[in-house]
């Protein structure tokens, strides 16, 4: 079973998050602190990780730099009051996969743990598969059947995002900040370029179709 631990000082919150986790079939465990949390860790294996940010003695952008150091590439899920652009910037920044703000939705909770969990698995198998269609992290290759084709480093990392999440949005910002770098001087026109490229190459490939949201980014959409 999937372990689970829920970071939190609020004792009623924590209790809250770790009976939904229990009841969508994890194992669910829970720390008042990061201090907690990490005595917790040592002792006991833990698949991924939900945190607060706001906490006494050790906060949650120090836990994830310290989780980070110690448990390389456990997934995390930071949740918080703070909204603010920059907060989350700076969650990304010290390490989380994903950050939702308070109040949680439970069913989206559960959503994006889900999705954290599917993305460790691909992260460590270095390979997507998504119907008939294979991507290769390694290779740099997507293969359908007996096609095969090589993609360019930027395009195929960007495909490889898109597609390890299906059906969500990425705002332009999220992907341009993920593929290039938040210090790069990389504009709307380079992603459109390469979204274009995308769509061009696997036109004929059902798996993939990238749809753009209007105002928001992009996704692909998942086919049944």
């Amino acid at each position: 079973m999937i372990k689970i631990l829920v970071v939190e000082d609020d004792k009623n919150t924590r209790k809250l998050m770790c009976a939904v986790l229990t009841q969508n079939g994890f194992e669910a465990y829970g720390a008042e602190d990061g201090m907690a949390a990490l005595h917790l860790m040592e002792k006991q294996h833990i698949d991924l990780v939900v945190l607060d940010l706001m906490m006494p003695n050790i906060d949650g952008y120090e836990l994830t730099r310290q989780l980070r150091l110690s448990w390389g590439t456990i997934p995390i899920l930071m949740v918080t009051a703070k909204q603010e652009p920059r907060d989350k910037r700076q969650g990304f920044l010290v390490g989380t996969d994903d950050y939702m703000t308070k109040p949680v939705d439970e069913e989206e909770m559960i959503l994006r743990i889900r999705a954290l969990l599917r993305r460790a698995k691909i992260a460590v198998e270095r390979k997507l598969t998504v119907g008939k269609i294979v991507l290769d992290y390694d290779a740099l290759t997507v293969s359908r059947e007996d096609k095969v084709i090589n993609v360019p480093q930027k395009e195929f990392y960007l495909l490889f995002k898109l597609l390890s999440y299906p059906n969500m949005i990425f705002t332009r910002i999220q992907l341009m900040d993920e593929i290039w770098g938040m210090e790069s001087e990389t504009d709307d026109h380079t992603l459109n370029v390469h979204i274009n490229r995308l769509r061009n190459r696997f036109q004929d490939w059902p798996e993939i179709e990238i749809v753009t949201v209007r105002g928001l980014g992009y996704k692909v959409v998942k086919k049944e």
